[in-house]
């Protein structure tokens, strides 16, 4: 009799078996897989740090800027009161000509004004970055520094002999001071400007070699050398 060989079926114990094996072996994989990810994903606290970082420095950017325009504006109203200042004042006059015949009463109340009308352009300044607050700490100081320097002088005119001679050395140092000061927030200001791909903003006051304040570069202006 000829026998007839028949394939052997998985019997049901060893199919459910098989089955969970496999289940585990899915399980093990998709586990494992889902470590990788977690472990690799971006962190969510360090996209925020990111987006947080690109947004300060597009709002210093514009702060820049707007810096610089407000250093511009400051500028212009300040050179006819440095200007004055250095008729008025002994110390630093350049034509041999000093004292309060040179200007006026109403001269020294318009220096006065300009003066109050700069320091208030620094008023209530933004937050920003260190290196723009810095700037812009140097300006405000720069212009405080003048206001002192213009009230000084008024107060000397009101003086006689010695008391007039010591208020009268104090403005002139203030006003040096001043321009020193200025000269820091400008340079500053100029180092920001080309860091922000504006290129160099030379947003300084006029001065003399013998006052040693700082000078600007010789870059042209708007140009992007560091």
């Amino acid at each position: 009799m000829t026998t007839i060989s028949r394939s052997r079926q998985p019997t049901p114990v060893r199919r459910a078996s098989r089955d969970r094996v496999l289940a585990l072996l899915a399980a093990f994989a998709l586990g494992a897989g889902g470590a990788v990810f977690w472990m690799t994903r971006p962190d969510s606290i360090e996209q925020m740090a990111d987006r947080l970082r690109a947004e300060s420095a597009l709002r210093d950017k514009a702060q820049i800027r707007a810096l610089t325009e407000v250093a511009r504006t400051t500028r212009d109203q300040l050179i006819p009161v440095l200007d004055g200042l250095t008729r008025a004042l002994p110390a630093v006059s350049t034509d041999g000509v000093a004292g309060p015949g040179v200007v006026s009463v109403d001269d020294v109340a318009g220096w006065q004004k300009a003066a109050d009308a700069a320091v208030e352009g620094f008023a209530d300044p933004p937050s920003g970055e260190t290196g723009t607050n810095v700037a812009r700490s140097g300006l405000a100081s720069a212009v405080r520094q003048v206001a002192t320097a213009v009230d000084l002088y008024a107060a000397a005119r009101t003086m006689t002999g010695s008391a007039r001679t010591a208020v009268t050395d104090l403005a002139v140092r203030q006003r040096a001071d001043a321009l020193f000061a200025w000269s820091v927030g400008a340079t500053a200001l100029d180092a920001l400007n080309v860091e922000a791909g504006y290129g160099h903003q030379h947003v300084f006051l006029p001065t003399t070699p013998g006052e040693g304040a700082l000078t600007p570069d010789t870059e042209p202006e708007g140009s992007h050398h560091p």
